[in-house]
């Protein structure tokens, strides 16, 4: 089963969903991407804080990953203002989708406008279009609100929610549905992989998916509270929040990395120019691997779909 054949979505935030786009790019339209918008940090918290809106940084730099880096479109949405007034620290793709919703009448009317303006074919869809953010409980009952506070826990959060609950788009639920393969990560455990999985109607599309889902390791250790976890604790704590294990297979850079739960693909996936990226080619052939000696299931007509562990 070759990736070009399949329909494909991608689900997570920051850089890691972006890196999983870029080097998928070539599916187009058989590709979605599903963004996580619960960042209060920098840019994005700044215009967060100046009126509610959904986090608009990830989303930009998903929708920059799918251009060419030296495109105008690319460079005009990547600008950043360097000085220390209102604008220094801003990007200005996140301004101007800020801007974009609040003259629109929904977020994926801005995200819409923007891929045509970039030229961008494949979906790249925001987890809800309302905002809203983490809220992650000690196991002593105490909370922390909002991304930053999430990965400055000392301690791994008992429990993770979103306040307040939020819907998502319809064209989320439809593209899982429809996936023949469902990417999670890499990135931030906390605060990228897991808040789409937070949102019910994901985690409910994910749950009676038919289509095969990996999830894919960190190259290396997070500077978070998940980094102590082990796989199968990462799964478990999954499993124990949204009240399924939405993860049929799992790729690692790691041959230590072991799982009682999962099958675990081992592929050296390093970046040469960056230690902690993953790179595009080995990336690629490691979900080739992945999905190579998965055999159709005919009552779902998936070609993706198998057991849990091997």
């Amino acid at each position: 089963m070759q990736l070009k054949k399949l329909n494909i979505v991608a689900i997570g935030g920051g850089h890691g969903l972006g890196r999983v786009l870029s080097t998928l790019s070539f599916m187009q339209d058989q590709l979605t991407g599903i963004v996580t918008t619960t960042d209060n940090g920098g840019s994005t918290g700044r215009l967060r804080k100046r009126s509610s809106s959904i986090a608009w940084g990830d989303l930009r730099n998903c929708l920059t990953e799918l251009v060419d880096d030296s495109s105008v479109g690319s460079q005009l949405f990547n600008y950043r203002f360097d000085g220390e007034d209102e604008l220094g620290g801003h990007n200005l793709g996140n301004l101007i989708l800020y801007g974009l919703g609040q003259i629109q009448s929904r977020p994926l009317e801005s995200i819409k406008l923007v891929r045509r303006i970039l030229r961008v074919k494949t979906p790249v869809l925001p987890m809800s279009e309302s905002p809203t953010d983490l809220m992650a409980f000690y196991p002593e009952g105490r909370c922390r609100v909002g991304e930053l506070s999430v990965d400055d826990m000392p301690i791994m959060p008992k429990n993770l929610m979103l306040a307040p609950l939020v819907k998502t788009p319809d064209q989320c639920v439809t593209a899982i549905d429809n996936a023949d393969l469902i990417i999670l990560g890499p990135g931030s455990f906390l605060t990228s992989v897991v808040p789409p999985l937070l949102v019910r109607d994901i985690a409910k599309a994910l749950k009676r998916r038919k289509g095969h889902c990996v999830f894919v390791e960190n190259i290396v250790k997070e500077n978070s509270p998940a980094a102590t976890l082990t796989l199968d604790e990462k799964l478990a704590w999954i499993e124990e929040n949204i009240g399924c294990l939405p993860v049929d297979s799992v790729i690692s850079h790691h041959r230590d990395v072991t799982s009682e739960k999962v099958r675990v693909i081992y592929h050296n996936m390093s970046c040469d120019d960056v230690a902690h990226h993953h790179d595009k080619a080995k990336l690629v052939e490691a979900l080739h691997q992945c999905i190579a000696d998965v055999p159709p299931i005919n009552e779902t007509n998936s070609p993706l779909k198998i057991a849990n562990a091997d």
